[in-house]
């Protein structure tokens, strides 16, 4: 096995850490993971909101005609709202999503986390891959750049998995599952190359559409129904925080 195999594997490998470290975050009394889980989905409705507008649309604009990228947001949107649909089926009709006090269902916010977050990571092994096939030095920087870029957002998709009604354990399985992606796609960047480089400029957008759909559809939504002024506060405080970290981090990549 050669040193960009290697070198591949161990990055995806650490990338796919990051997705552990919303149980760290997390603490195990419900009072307080109740307040955390607030102040974390606000920070991620921020977060996937920045990511899509700061970093994944810009980028397609730059490789994409307007139009394609545009058809491709949408797509994603619509895609969204199609599995929205069927999950909800015959159980949710209307009822809210409260944490920690059903877990006999789980959300369709849950899913869609899931599926924005697995799209997310898809790209990101790609661009782990293609980054080590030019050289390693360019393949570490990646690494870091996507850890960087990732630690917010798992933080967030672990509180809305929770959140959504999966159990501590089942949010870190499929969290650490939806992050192992990203290994699956580096391996197929590595062994295919040109035809897997060409998918993110595709993905991209349509993972953008998907992020924004879950910020204003899944988590918005829930964070009307706690009110009060200086829960605004918190709330608007905490989006910034989210928009502001993808703001950084793409300054700094």
């Amino acid at each position: 096995m050669t040193v960009t195999w290697i070198m591949t594997l161990l990055g995806v490998a650490l990338v796919s850490l990051v997705s552990l470290i919303g149980i760290i975050a997390m603490p195990r009394n419900k009072a307080k993971a109740q307040k955390i889980t607030h102040f974390l989905i606000s920070m991620a409705a921020g977060a996937m909101l920045g990511n899509a507008f700061i970093h994944l649309l810009p980028e397609s604009f730059e490789e994409m005609a307007a139009e394609k990228v545009s058809l491709l947001v949408l797509s994603g949107i619509f895609v969204c709202f199609s599995i929205e649909k069927l999950l909800h089926g015959d159980h949710w009709h209307g009822h809210d999503c409260d944490v920690h006090n059903n877990h006999d269902h789980i959300h369709p916010t849950g899913y869609l986390s899931l599926v924005a977050d697995g799209l997310e990571n898809i790209i990101d092994g790609i661009m782990i891959g293609t980054a080590f096939l030019v050289s390693v030095p360019v393949g570490i920087a990646s690494v870091f750049a996507v850890i960087l870029h990732e630690i917010p957002l798992e933080m967030g998709d672990f509180a809305v998995l929770t959140n959504a009604g999966f159990s501590r354990k089942k949010a870190l399985l499929f969290n650490f599952a939806s992050a192992a992606l990203a290994g699956l796609s580096a391996i197929l960047t590595l062994s295919i190359g040109s035809w897997v480089d060409s998918l993110p400029l595709v993905l991209m957008p349509i993972a953008a559409g998907a992020s924004v759909y879950m910020a204003l559809a899944g988590l918005v939504p829930q964070l009307h129904k706690h009110r009060g002024r200086s829960v605004a506060v918190t709330q608007l405080f905490s989006m910034f925080l989210g928009v502001g970290l993808m703001l950084l981090l793409v300054l700094f990549e």
